[in-house]
């Protein structure tokens, strides 16, 4: 008996280190990490925003991002998702993208303010996206094309009466009686003087006379437009888009051509008939 109670902690020891070994093929023991089925998904990312602006215009433009090293398999981001902004153009005086040029997606997105130059010009905006985990990253180029243009401009002057000092608001301003957008009037003291400029732009107005017009009729009298007015209008014209004179040009070459033509067989049989004589 002596010699078995010797040995019986010698076979328990053994015995559990056979049940380890032989847990992940009997399902006995404790379970052994199972490794993440799957990849990550491929990273996309997308910039978007207005493709025409005028000219010293702001516009917000989004940059969104999924997938790549910084989200599991399972659709959880795990990782981080940054960018850096770019800009290309010809004239870049005055051009701004981003409150910065680098920084980070929270939640995989966010707005990048763009201010447009003074020129009329294209301007190429451009975003690289790096999804980031552990080390490993994937990169993506997106880019946005936008049509700097001459945008149609109303300017006027308020003027605050009285003696007292009023709050900011802002001015509603109408095309031909629809509300395009509005003004923000800073906050202004008795007898100031303020000019208000509103741009806007639309590639597809129809040609003829349009009106932009500002009330103020909802600041009771305390502000007014110069001589005391409480509207203000101003009006332009659209011209119409050039004649597109393809049709007569084909017509003028083919008559050119027929004449042309019509000559040369006639001297050709001149020809020939003093040849006959």
């Amino acid at each position: 008996m002596s010699v078995l109670s010797g040995l019986r902690p010698l076979v328990l020891f053994l015995g559990t280190i056979a049940l380890l070994l032989a847990g992940p093929m009997t399902g006995l023991g404790p379970a052994s990490p199972v490794p993440m089925a799957g990849t990550s998904p491929p990273l996309s990312a997308h910039l978007t925003g207005l493709t025409t602006l005028g000219t010293l215009m702001n516009a917000t433009y989004t940059v969104t991002a999924t997938g790549g090293p910084a989200t599991a398999a399972n659709g959880t981001v795990v990782g981080v998702y940054d960018y850096r902004a770019s800009y290309t153009a010809l004239n870049r005086t005055g051009i701004l993208f981003g409150s910065q040029a680098v920084g980070v997606l929270v939640n995989g997105t966010t707005s990048l303010r763009f201010t447009a130059p003074a020129v009329v010009e294209p301007v190429t905006l451009a975003v690289l996206i790096t999804s980031t985990y552990q080390g490993v990253n994937a990169t993506q180029n997106v880019t946005v094309l936008v049509n700097i243009v001459q945008p149609f401009v109303l300017r006027a002057t308020v003027v605050v009466g009285g003696g007292a000092s009023v709050a900011p608001f802002n001015l509603t301003v109408t095309l031909d009686g629809a509300p395009v957008g509005q003004i923000g009037v800073v906050g202004l003291s008795a007898g100031q003087t303020y000019p208000v400029s509103f741009r806007y732009v639309d590639t597809g107005m129809p040609s003829g006379w349009h009106t932009f017009s500002v009330s103020l009729a909802q600041e009771h009298g305390l502000v007014t437009f110069p001589g005391g007015a409480e509207t203000y209008t101003s009006t332009f014209y659209v011209a119409p888009p050039p004649a597109d004179n393809t049709v007569w040009y084909l017509s003028g070459t083919v008559a050119f051509f027929g004449a042309i033509v019509i000559w040369t067989a006639r001297v050709g049989a001149r020809r020939r008939g003093k040849s006959k004589k």
